[in-house]
């Protein structure tokens, strides 16, 4: 792409300079994940292996979750509080539902599948009220997600009569859960080879803690929601009015957006995609939790905001929150690798999340200076 003749050099120097460093605010997010994984791979013993990307990777699965439904609310330049207690709501729903049923003599399959259901179709009442709130009463989103917060929190715990977990999962039960949950498609065995689906009966210990798994069944599931998501966001009409909305809400309105029942839609999408993240974290650790996502609601936040989604609304995009995802995962299990106490992941994760949002406001400054020249 050539400059127009009728600039300066020096402003064409200038130009050229700010298109890079543009290139570089908008894209620093992945050269940062790459700096990280050959920081902690020549500092940190055992890093650099399948098996260790792989538990990355299964790591990231909650967070990113979480927050592929809040890029959405906060491209719409809202918040969404609740999605940390929503996946411990569909955990714990879950869980109860899988054990009634087959406490009552039904199939485990039957009792796992009609839980799941019903996890996913309880996560959808937090998100339902919260676009009502917000679209229809007007209430801020953070104190509107905030109360929600509390309500759903406390529904968590009834449904475990208070306990930190549901109880009375039958052993078969628990078996079937952990073989969806911490299975793969695909092994890797030292020494012996691949393996698809399932491990051999056969294997002894000493080769059994050098499995690794290469296509985790929670990672797979992700990536699924990922894409459809993504290419909702990014590809349908219905994305695009999500940026208008961010963008402008007036605007949104005068063009003949149905802003109100679109905003009530992206809170639903918000709780939905935190419900999936409830019930595979009942499946990975067998047990239904209430408090399963509380510790994951600011990391959520901060892999939307270190993945380039603008906090005021408008821009933004999916891609940019797996990455913000990966990178908190590479940084927590890097720091647990380092023998690094786990109070400072908190504080690394904030210091991430400032830096991130200085970035965005000098990319744009560099937009309001682009548009000057």
């Amino acid at each position: 792409m050539q400059l127009p003749s009728k600039l300066g050099a020096a402003q064409r120097q200038s130009l050229v300079d700010s298109r890079f460093i543009d290139f570089l605010t908008k894209s620093w997010s992945y050269f940062f994940l790459l700096g990280l994984v050959i920081f902690f791979s020549l500092t940190g013993m055992g890093f650099f292996s399948v098996r260790n990307f792989a538990s990355i990777l299964t790591t990231s699965t909650l967070i990113m979750l979480m927050s592929i439904g809040q890029t959405y609310v906060v491209i719409t330049a809202g918040i969404d509080l609740s999605i940390g207690w929503t996946v411990g709501l569909s955990s714990v729903t879950t869980a109860r539902v899988m054990r009634d049923l087959a406490d009552s003599g039904n199939d485990v399959a039957y009792a796992m599948l009609v839980g799941v259901f019903a996890g996913l179709l309880v996560a959808l009442i937090p998100g339902l009220v919260n676009g009502v709130l917000v679209a229809k009463v007007k209430v801020p989103p953070f104190i509107a997600t905030l109360g929600m917060f509390g309500i759903v929190r406390g529904a968590a715990f009834l449904l475990t009569d208070g306990q930190q977990v549901v109880r009375g999962l039958s052993a078969e039960l628990r078996e079937s859960l952990r073989m969806i949950g911490n299975g793969s498609v695909l092994y890797y065995i030292p020494e012996r080879g691949f393996e698809w689906f399932a491990l051999p009966p056969d294997l002894p210990p000493q080769q059994l803690r050098l499995v690794s798994q290469l296509l985790p069944y929670p990672v797979i599931i992700t990536a699924l929601v990922v894409l459809v998501f993504a290419f909702i966001l990014a590809r349908t009409k219905f994305g695009r009015h999500t940026y208008v909305i961010g963008g402008s809400e007036e605007a949104a309105r005068r063009s003949g957006i149905n802003v109100d029942r679109h905003l009530i839609i992206i809170y639903i999408i918000c709780s939905f995609t935190a419900g999936i993240a409830g019930v595979l974290h009942l499946f990975r650790f067998t047990a239904g939790a209430p408090q399963a996502g509380e510790a994951a609601l600011l990391s959520s936040v901060a892999a939307v905001v270190i993945g380039g989604t603008n906090l005021f609304g408008g821009e933004g995009d999916i891609m940019g929150a797996v990455v913000g995802s990966l990178i908190i995962a590479v940084l927590q299990t890097g720091l647990v690798i380092l023998n690094i106490d786990s109070i400072w992941q908190f504080i690394v994760v904030g210091v991430v999340i400032i830096i991130a949002v200085l970035v965005n406001q000098l990319q744009a400054a560099l937009e309001r200076f682009q548009a000057n020249v």
